[in-house]
């Protein structure tokens, strides 16, 4: 069973779809006893990085996904969600995130316009299972001002936006970030979220 959090700054119904199209059932929910049967966890995420933290908290949910990770449970963070997934973020006002990979969010302070909004290629940083299904220079879709910035081993994809190297894929062991959209990447994405599932039932 792969749980999706409901802590209200989700696109639920677009990874609920994305999930649904490669026969894989989600369950929606933020209530415990659910979370600790999950699987795999899925983190979606829209908004801002304090507001996202600041649910968390309101929902009680941060102790009990901390649980979830020191279990072992993979876990896939979506644009917002991938983002709070690390140490800290600049978003409004410095905020701790869940620490679950090292690094930090801050605002894309390029000559580039942003938001860095549209199609882009992923290029590959090193072999990871969550690829499985793509290959190098696959499209697939962004739509963000803030970028994490991670040491090279947890980087595992990343995009060219003008002069500039955006993190597109992280991962820490079983924890797996997407900056970008792959509920809104088409096949490719679908292909991710295929991957993530492997990796939950391998």
């Amino acid at each position: 069973m792969i749980v999706i959090i409901d802590y209200n700054v989700g696109n639920l119904k677009s990874v609920i779809g994305a999930f649904a199209r490669i026969g894989v059932e989600t369950v929606v929910s933020r209530d415990h006893d659910v979370i600790r049967q999950a699987e795999g966890i899925v983190l979606p995420g829209v908004g801002t990085f304090p507001v996202a933290m600041e649910n968390l908290r309101k929902y009680d949910l941060i102790d009990i996904l901390k649980e979830r990770k020191a279990a072992g449970i993979p876990i896939l963070g979506i644009c917002l969600g991938m983002q709070i997934l690390f140490e800290k973020g600049y978003e409004v006002k410095e905020t701790a995130g869940l620490g679950f990979i090292p690094g930090t969010v801050k605002y894309m302070d390029i000559e580039e316009k942003v938001p860095h909004m549209g199609w882009n290629q992923l290029h590959f940083a090193k072999d990871h299972p969550v690829l499985k299904y793509i290959h190098e220079n696959d499209d697939v879709y962004f739509v963000h001002s803030y970028m994490a910035y991670c040491p090279e081993e947890q980087l595992i994809a990343y995009t060219d936006y003008g002069e500039t190297k955006v993190t597109a894929l992280v991962g820490n062991g079983h924890v797996i970030g997407c900056q970008f959209h792959p509920e809104k990447s088409g096949s490719v994405g679908q292909k991710i979220l295929l991957a993530f599932k492997e990796m939950i039932t391998c």
